[in-house]
């Protein structure tokens, strides 16, 4: 159950923001401090959830707001900021995707990789949240990340997508039905691993 003014709360919040916003257009160093303190956190999060290692991610993060520097005149005042902070950190996202592909076609693996050890009957945990999430689709598990991670609304999520509300719904629900398959999978061989063991 929600709590009374947590909708209003929400609101006000979002405005706030997008009055940082305007007075960051007009060159108001404190209103860049705020925007960056406020939103660093959910757009490394946003970035942690592509990338392997920290480090790559705070540099798509410094590339993000590099770019919304460039392109905090395109902003329009009144428009919710968050689809259009995120539309920018999607740009950069896929470019540092396209990036790391190049560089790693280039490579030429010096090792092979080690075998994944077994289990030896040890207890099977259920999977933790990148585990899950890196088992979705990249385009499911954007949605998931910026609908339950973010907490962007299902008409922010297809503007930052640029796609509809209805195929925002339809990806969600496939990324739902197939992690609620993996951790139904994995409770019944953890629990046929107990079965084993006792």
């Amino acid at each position: 159950m929600e709590l009374p003014g947590a909708q209003s709360g929400a609101a006000d919040s979002q405005q706030e923001l997008q009055n940082c916003m305007v007075r960051y257009q007009n060159a108001d160093p404190d209103a860049a401090r705020v925007l960056i303190r406020q939103l660093s956190p959910a757009l490394l999060r946003f970035f942690s959830s592509q990338v392997a290692t920290r480090s790559e991610s705070e540099d798509l993060l410094q590339e993000a707001w590099l770019r919304i520097h460039k392109a905090r005149h395109t902003y329009r005042p009144g428009e919710p900021l968050l689809p259009w902070i995120y539309a920018i950190a999607r740009h950069v996202r896929v470019d540092g995707y396209r990036r790391r592909r190049r560089i790693s076609q280039r490579e030429i693996a010096a090792e092979t990789l080690p075998e994944r050890a077994s289990d030896d009957g040890a207890t099977t945990q259920l999977p933790g949240f990148d585990a899950l999430m890196s088992c979705l689709p990249e385009n499911q598990r954007e949605v998931v990340m910026l609908l339950k991670v973010e907490g962007l609304s299902l008409e922010e999520v297809a503007r930052v997508t640029s796609s509809t509300v209805g195929s925002v719904k339809q990806k969600a629900h496939r990324a739902y039905k197939r992690l609620r398959t993996i951790l139904t999978q994995e409770s019944t061989a953890a629990n046929a691993a107990s079965g084993e063991s006792a």
